[in-house]
């Protein structure tokens, strides 16, 4: 089962450049210098050096070897305006609105990728969500046969057998109320970035009903988003509508929907909204004990993720390793 131990094999091995968008928060530095003690992972740190070397040194963290990027000083910046604004051209860019764009580190950091520098991206410490999500719709955009980003949370927990129990669950912060077709989506990306992290797919689609015990549209929304992911994937076990007792108990399973493969062993859990999925893994990381690793953006074409502005260095770290494992 998943341990970080097995991502910075995979990295060891092909080693990546992840680009971090604010390169004088000291949560950054901390994580950029542990990673730095490594081989498996090499930090880009966009900002202005001796502001960044500054910062570095008053927290005592050693950066030797990071690659800081100055915007305003960046020797291919003509070369960036100019693929900015061919990226943008629908929208009528001029290059004089590109270079201001571009000038923002959440910007020109997904530049950085898009151009081949950095292999992914880790931002979102000092700002939202929404503006490490933007830029990477709009210049990097979705995988092709994808119309959306979702987002998955890995939850673990260490079990009393030694091995840790690691358990995804989608979409829980991007899509605030997806549809069937996008709730299809959303379970074949988390089902794919779940076996990144060991899991054997199991998915859920989650309901107050279970097999028709409920009705309403929130049920039947869920049940035809099943029927349709099982034909889309038909080599993945799929089951719903699903309540999350049958979901996970094999008592409750044999009970409600007894000879089902997926009921009562599910271990990839996607939720009817926003609403439900970010309450969820909330429950299961503050009274589960389970470390919640996430949002993982999933859907686009290079690995970009977003850190919670309450984050710590530890946290940085990880969503470090598992951003670049997922390049």
């Amino acid at each position: 089962m998943f341990g970080f131990g097995q991502l910075i094999d995979i990295l060891k091995k092909n080693p990546k450049k992840i680009v971090f968008t604010e390169g004088n928060d000291p949560r950054i530095l901390e994580a950029a210098s542990r990673l730095l003690a490594g081989t498996f992972l090499h930090p880009i740190l966009v900002g202005d050096p001796e502001e960044i070397a500054v910062a570095a040194e008053e927290c005592g963290f050693n950066i030797r070897g990071a690659e800081i990027i100055n915007p305003v000083a960046y020797d291919r910046f003509d070369e960036m305006v100019e693929m900015f604004c061919e990226l943008r051209k629908s929208k009528g860019v001029t290059p004089e609105q590109a270079k201001k764009t571009l000038s923002q580190a959440n910007y020109f950091g997904t530049m950085l990728v898009k151009m081949g520098v950095a292999d992914a991206l880790l931002g979102g410490a000092t700002y939202s969500t929404a503006d490490t999500v933007r830029p990477a719709l709009q210049l990097i955009k979705t995988k092709p046969g994808n119309s959306i980003v979702s987002s998955c949370f890995i939850l673990v927990r260490p079990s009393a057998t030694g091995e840790n129990e690691v358990l995804a669950m989608g979409d829980c912060a991007i899509n605030i109320k997806p549809n069937e077709d996008e709730l299809v989506e959303i379970a074949g990306e988390t089902a794919e970035c779940a076996k990144i992290f060991g899991i054997d797919p199991k998915v859920a689609f989650l309901s107050y009903s279970t097999f028709g015990s409920g009705k309403g549209e929130d049920v039947d929304k869920m049940r035809n988003a099943a029927e349709k992911a099982t034909a889309k994937y038909p080599n993945l076990p799929i089951a719903g509508e699903l309540q999350f007792d049958a979901a996970v108990s094999p008592r409750v399973a044999r009970t409600k929907c007894p000879g089902n493969e997926v009921a009562g062993h599910a271990n990839t859990f996607i939720f009817p909204d926003i609403n439900a999925g970010n309450i969820g893994y909330k429950i299961a990381q503050r009274m589960g004990n389970f470390e919640a690793y996430g949002p993982i953006l999933l859907g686009l074409n290079a690995p970009i993720n977003d850190l919670s502005r309450g984050c710590n260095a530890s946290e940085v770290y990880s969503m470090a390793i598992i951003t670049a494992a997922l390049a």
